[in-house]
């Protein structure tokens, strides 16, 4: 750990210092393409992965998102809604198999590329600066079928889907995410996923960067790790490797030296010895080639952050999965807001606390600046939907965190700019700002609470930089 102690007491963690917002700060809202565009199979777009768990039966009462929040045919409604936000800035995502069917180019689809033309174009013309995202977990299920992301010929896929995208709205999309979280969904593929993600920079760096200047970057995901004992030297250790084992598995070769961290390597080569009837999978090597052409491969930090966990050390065993083998235990202190997701609990300190550990960890000899790229806390859908107070106690608490200590934070975005199909939970949670009658088959959109304080937030910062709790 670089200059980062782990280890604070609550009343040193919980100090506020007054900060404020600079004038050009980006205010963003998100979406994710299979989560509302519906369309499914409309106008040539191939199936996705998520179209085929939900096919399948996998997501909660058998919901789909074939429809979703039909997205596909209400540009000019989203739009609307995203004014009514004052947001500057909107993130979505492009679904691979809309722009190709079978994830490669000779299968393209014009008419899905029109698609986010028209969005695109809408957002501009309102004043709304795009930022796209090439992938957030929805993969054409034509290369599933061929291994996904195991197969490593979806690295050239990948950097050719990169290279069309650049070519075909670069000239007015000025931000990318290469990937979004891909922690997530990559525990077993990360290798393959770091390499697309190093040769998409490469395409743009090389053919676009001059004529267009934009960036390109990567929206991690990772809580914080906080010691569940801080005067226990191995507690502390215990919350480094948490760290390692979900932010340093892409932020250090993207942002160090285009490895994977020596504790992370250490770690696993000593489980692989204790578990010799049981061994994990062996950690894949880069060559000294692509070690150089993955370090530097960003224009900037992305974050997606949620929660926090306590952590302890613990003996692991030969359990399967990063907490087993990287002997540690995460908790969650009960006095921290519970929200409608299993994994989710407000302890906006935390943000903070990562924040500085990235600035320090990551960002001493590649000075990009930090994006906050998601941060947002789901409610069920039951009772008062549009009342959602818990939501904006969490959205100011992380608001108020974002730009502490002196850390360079660009943008923030709240996730997310409606509710959305959510995987296997479909729409049982609501991350939206504005609810959606899944129930109407037209789909209507209505501001939450949250909407209209998250929209006072951004014109208050645009008439003055405020300074302290709101």
């Amino acid at each position: 750990m670089c200059g980062i102690s782990l280890g604070l007491r609550p009343q040193q963690r919980d100090l506020f210092l007054n900060e404020s917002f600079p004038v050009d700060f980006q205010w963003a809202t998100s979406s994710e393409s299979f989560k509302v565009e519906g369309g499914w199979a409309e106008d040539g777009k191939g199936e996705t992965n998520w179209d085929r768990f939900g096919h399948d039966g996998l997501a909660f009462a058998n919901q789909t998102a074939d429809l979703a929040c039909d997205s596909y045919h209400k540009v000019n409604y989203d739009v609307y809604l995203l004014r009514g936000l004052h947001v500057n800035t909107y993130q979505f995502s492009i679904s691979w198999a809309r722009i190709f069917p079978t994830g490669h180019r000779g299968s393209q689809s014009e008419k899905g590329a029109l698609y986010y033309d028209k969005l695109i174009n809408a957002l501009i013309d309102s004043g709304i600066q795009p930022v796209v995202t090439l992938y957030h977990w929805d993969l054409p299920q034509a290369l599933q079928d061929c291994g996904g992301w195991t197969n490593a010929s979806i690295v050239e896929a990948f950097k050719d889907y990169a290279d069309f995208c650049f070519s075909r709205f670069g000239d007015r999309v000025k931000t990318w995410n290469t990937f979004s979280s891909p922690w997530v969904v990559s525990h077993a593929v990360t290798h393959n996923m770091i390499k697309s993600h190093a040769e998409a920079w490469h395409v743009y760096n090389e053919k676009y960067r001059k004529t267009q200047g934009g960036r390109v970057g990567i929206a991690l995901n990772s809580d914080w790790a906080e010691p569940l004992d801080p005067s226990r030297p191995e507690d502390i250790a215990a919350a480094d490797r948490y760290l390692q084992f979900m932010l340093g598995w892409f932020a250090h070769p993207i942002f160090v030296d285009g490895d994977y961290p020596a504790a992370f390597k250490t770690q696993i080569e000593q489980k692989i010895k204790e578990c010799p009837l049981s061994e994990p999978a062996r950690l894949p090597v880069f060559t000294a080639e692509e070690r150089k052409r993955i370090h530097g491969t960003a224009d900037y930090f992305g974050l997606n952050h949620y929660t926090s966990r306590l952590v302890n050390n613990s003996v692991g065993g030969c359990t399967p999965g990063p907490q087993g083998i990287g002997n540690f235990q995460s908790h969650v202190d009960p006095s921290w807001s519970s929200t409608a997701s299993d994994w989710i609990y407000s302890a906006p300190w935390g943000l903070r606390r990562l924040l500085n550990y990235i600035s320090t960890e990551y960002l001493n000899v590649i000075k990009v600046p930090i994006h906050i790229t998601g941060n947002g806390m789901p409610t069920e859908h039951i009772g008062d939907s549009l009342n959602d107070v818990s939501r904006i106690d969490y959205m100011k608490s992380y608001i108020n965190e974002a730009l502490k200590d002196g850390v360079n934070v660009q943008r923030f975005t709240a996730k997310s700019l409606m509710d959305g199909f959510e995987g296997k939970k479909g729409y049982s949670q609501r991350f939206g700002l504005h609810y959606v009658n899944f129930e109407d088959a037209d789909r209507p959109r209505t501001p939450k609470q949250s909407a209209y304080f998250y929209s006072q937030v951004i014109k208050q910062m645009d008439l003055v930089a405020t300074r302290g709790v709101f």
